[in-house]
């Protein structure tokens, strides 16, 4: 008999020696990449997977393995949520007295269950700080100059100002018709998203659909930027990409709240 409101959390790592640690959390232990892991992870490098491409997907090269070799062996019903070994869901009833362990989402809150799909806390992109605005995109400001004004400054300023000048504009025109003008307005009217490609679905068929969107998206913008790629701020362009697109794919076809992320990191705990 299928669990009520059963939660199953992905804590995605980059080193080994944090197993025990996700473990004791009784969440799942992913690890990315080329890394060497012991036995007891789970791996993005089997079956149909990108696990080459994790230096430019970030977390979505588990996204996609999630996506081709494992989601459908979950239950429905279940709700699927994904984490960092250094991003946490935060439990809104913890204090900091309590262990570690107590400070992160465990099981679904009752307040969870009038929505489909959870997704973390925002960034202000209008706060950031002008001598940055100055020093990383001083060409923007020329193009532009309203955006020394706060109020002025949105999603894609700061798009701009960390990953390249240009490149969202050109991943924008690769989207269908149902979300190109409708992303545009996202990036450009708004001064804040949601943060870490992070998000809990109450239903794996809504990951599923947001899957065949997104990684469509990705694999046009792949034929134009390629992976020839230098700096972490364009490197991992793709996964930057998603970043921002998957708060607007979320709010504009489901029911979605929020959840404080923390900054809890397993390496350091103990």
């Amino acid at each position: 008999m299928l669990e009520k409101d059963k939660l199953i959390i992905y804590c995605l790592c980059l080193e080994n020696k944090l197993l025990s640690k996700v473990k004791d959390l009784n969440y799942i232990p992913v690890g990315l990449g080329n890394n060497d892991f012991s036995k007891g992870w789970l791996r993005d490098n089997s079956g149909n997977n990108i696990s080459h491409k994790n230096p430019y997907y970030g977390e979505y090269s588990f996204h996609y393995w999630f996506w081709k070799n494992m989601i459908d062996k979950i239950e429905n019903d279940t709700w699927i949520g994904f984490c960092t070994y250094r991003r946490f869901w935060e439990n809104s009833l913890s204090n900091q007295s309590i262990k570690f362990s107590e400070k992160i989402i465990q099981k679904i809150p009752e307040e969870w269950k009038r929505y489909e799909v959870i997704l973390g806390n925002k960034i202000n992109v209008q706060g950031i700080k002008m001598m940055k605005a100055l020093k990383h995109g001083k060409k923007l400001i020329l193009k532009n100059p309203k955006i020394l004004f706060k109020k002025n400054r949105n999603i894609k300023f700061q798009f701009d100002l960390y990953h390249g000048i240009g490149i969202l504009d050109k991943a924008i025109e690769l989207l269908d018709d149902n979300n190109r003008d409708d992303f545009k307005n996202f990036v450009t009217q708004n001064g804040s998203y949601n943060q870490g490609n992070m998000f809990i679905s109450k239903s794996k068929k809504l990951i599923i659909n947001y899957y065949r969107d997104v990684f469509i998206w990705l694999e046009k913008c792949e034929k134009v930027f390629g992976f020839d790629l230098e700096g972490y701020g364009k490197k991992r362009i793709y996964a930057f990409l998603a970043e921002r697109y998957m708060p607007y794919w979320f709010k504009k076809n489901f029911k979605t709240t929020t959840c404080q992320i923390s900054f809890l990191d397993l390496k350091q705990n103990k």
